[in-house]
């Protein structure tokens, strides 16, 4: 079983095994049309499309009315059915792909996890390294039988924005933001209203998860460099902009055996929302 990352060496041996299913996350945050375009113009064998907006997202505005952020979770019966209509059982390994580092396609392997399915894992190198490998990409789309995978117990933790306003006084557990540094600081804002970060918030981004060749780097790397942000994985909180790259980052503390920290799925898109909760800028 594999439960993190996989090499495209390993994935091409399974490719046709009926047991794998192996989905396409690629996406581009200003083109929403992107991901299924570049599908549509090759992809790995018997890959299916995953849209992150549809597939991996629910609504932004929940019954309440309240804005739950540009990439809220789906509901979970609706992401079973979603997974069930891809082909995946209980038993079945799914793989994740995309072309930007497991930026898209480490939110796929958090959603798994989330309702319970281990067997999981992120093409470690992406697109590009399965190319590298020499495996070529292909154009048609192969039917699937529907799939009778169960909720389980959750792998994973959330916490809700009230959680994290809460945090801002008791400071018991540390916000962890996966956007790029510039974002972090309040500058170079191009998606959301309001820039700046979380009060306390440190940052961790997301692509220093990757090795030049953009590839994880090695399980003892990464924890010596995770290790000083927390006293503890399960005392942390990952968030980003919507919640995407947050679950790299807690791929990442997988690999390197920090196992716990808790996703916040609203991240910057939701607490910026309100203008009652506070903003701080610069490097914290």
């Amino acid at each position: 079983m594999h439960t993190t990352l996989i090499s495209a060496a390993d994935l091409a041996q399974h490719v046709l095994d009926s047991r794998w299913v192996v989905l396409d996350c690629r996406h581009d945050l200003m083109n929403p049309d992107a991901g299924r375009d570049a599908f549509a113009a090759g992809h790995i064998q018997n890959a299916q499309f995953a849209n992150i907006d549809t597939d991996l997202s629910g609504a932004k505005t929940g019954l309440d009315g309240v804005f739950r952020g540009r990439h809220p979770l789906p509901e979970r019966t609706v992401l079973i059915e979603t997974l069930r209509a891809w082909g995946i059982d209980d038993d079945t390994q799914v793989v994740a792909y995309d072309a930007h580092g497991g930026m898209f396609a480490a939110r796929l392997w958090w959603l798994l996890r989330w309702i319970g399915h281990p067997a999981v894992a992120v093409l470690d190198g992406g697109l590009a390294a399965w190319q590298a490998a020499g495996e070529p990409l292909v154009t048609p789309v192969a039917p699937r039988a529907r799939g009778a995978i169960a909720e389980r117990p959750s792998l994973t933790q959330t916490v809700a924005v009230d959680d994290v306003v809460a945090n801002l006084a008791t400071q018991n557990k540390t916000v962890v933001d996966a956007r790029a540094a510039d974002r972090y600081r309040g500058e170079n804002e191009t998606i959301d209203p309001v820039g700046g970060h979380i009060p306390g918030a440190r940052n961790r981004f997301f692509k220093d998860n990757l090795a030049p060749d953009g590839r994880f780097k090695d399980a003892a790397q990464l924890k010596a460099e995770w290790a000083p942000l927390f006293a503890s994985a399960p005392q942390a909180i990952m968030q980003c902009g919507s919640g995407v790259t947050a679950c790299h980052n807690l791929l990442a503390l997988e690999v390197a055996g920090l196992p716990g920290a808790a996703l916040y799925p609203g991240s910057w898109s939701q607490w910026c929302a309100d203008p009652a909760r506070p903003v701080a800028t610069g490097q914290d």
